[in-house]
């Protein structure tokens, strides 16, 4: 009879973070079929692992001042964990009652942050980012998507800041040759996918095809549902943003467009990254924190874009989500 194995799982407060690192959370599940899971999170990252298998508990740290920490040391001390691990690199697992730890240190420079998060867990093997859908939540995807099985194009157009948006009509310019007539997903629909900020974003780009083969989710959908709808999706295209990696995590093939970011760190997994004419060195000499309200975005023309998805969807290859060997943790 197999002894219950708990581990303790800090997750990154930022969601997109959290998401990048989430193959290491579903390398545990895996490998460690008797472990159950104590996952801490912050009101954006926490509810994404909801479905996580074998959950136990689910604790929001939103704030992380001195009492926020002790409440959450009065949460979890009592446990005697047989693994803690902490994406936010903190000291506060040093006192826990565990048998192994495993902590965020300093990340390498240039490395990817999948492929960090894969080095906390010192495994050979790098997980890609996956994330867990119960069946209430694809019930809840499902029921916006319908049963129509045919090719789907997923977009998304939103960002966190303006200077990392491609213009609407661009997405447009490249959904409309995929689902046209001769085209790589021929009569399939296009899924717009953010939030209710991404409405005007959306509003352009349904216009690339018939107006009963646009399904809009934007605002619609929790995070979570959301990737459990793209997970029904052939490609994804959209900016650098949650959405795109959400896309990953779901296993979409994905492209993502790139400007005033360091998509050598966050590029989509396993997927492409299309850059403008400009480096990102460039782009802080015009923008040195990264943070005016300028369109960065306009030097990547659509046609660079689509020839990027023509290229990824003729290879078929999908993100493998595939269980890696058990490793010494």
């Amino acid at each position: 009879m197999n002894v219950r194995f708990p581990i303790l799982y800090i997750a990154e407060a930022d969601a997109e973070a959290a998401v990048l690192s989430s193959g290491a959370l579903a390398h545990l599940v895996d490998a460690v079929p008797h472990a159950d899971f104590t996952i801490v999170g912050s009101a954006a990252s926490a509810p994404l692992f909801a479905d996580t298998p074998r959950l136990r508990r689910l604790i929001v740290l939103d704030r992380t001042g001195r009492w926020d920490w002790i409440a959450l040391w009065n949460q979890v001390r009592e446990t005697k964990w047989g693994l803690v691990v902490d994406m936010r690199g903190t000291k506060f697992s040093e006192r826990l009652r565990r048998q192994r730890r495993a902590v965020r240190g300093a990340d390498l420079p240039g490395l990817h942050a999948v492929e960090q998060a894969a080095r906390i867990l010192q495994l050979d093997d790098v997980p890609a980012p996956r994330l867990f859908f119960g069946e209430e939540t694809h019930a809840a995807a499902d029921a916006l998507i319908g049963p129509d099985t045919g090719p789907l194009l997923a977009v998304g157009p939103g960002a966190d800041w303006i200077g990392k948006r491609w213009p609407a009509e661009r997405f447009a310019k490249v959904a409309g040759p995929l689902l046209a007539e001769g085209g790589p997903l021929a009569g399939g629909r296009l899924m717009i996918v953010g939030e209710d900020a991404d409405r005007d974003a959306a509003h352009t780009i349904r216009l690339a095809v018939p107006r009963n083969r646009v399904i809009e989710l934007q605002g619609k959908l929790t995070r979570l549902q959301t990737a459990a709808a793209l997970s029904r999706a052939s490609l994804y295209v959209g900016n650098d943003s949650l959405w795109t990696q959400l896309a990953v995590a779901a296993g979409v093939p994905s492209v993502g467009v790139f400007g005033p970011s360091d998509d050598s760190l966050a590029g989509p997994w396993q997927g492409v990254s299309i850059r403008g004419e400009r480096s990102l060195e460039e782009f802080r000499a015009v923008d040195p924190r990264l943070n005016q309200a300028i369109h960065h975005m306009l030097g990547l023309p659509a046609d660079r874009v689509l020839r990027a998805v023509r290229g990824l969807l003729a290879k078929k290859v999908r993100p493998a989500n595939e269980a890696p060997q058990i490793p010494e943790v």
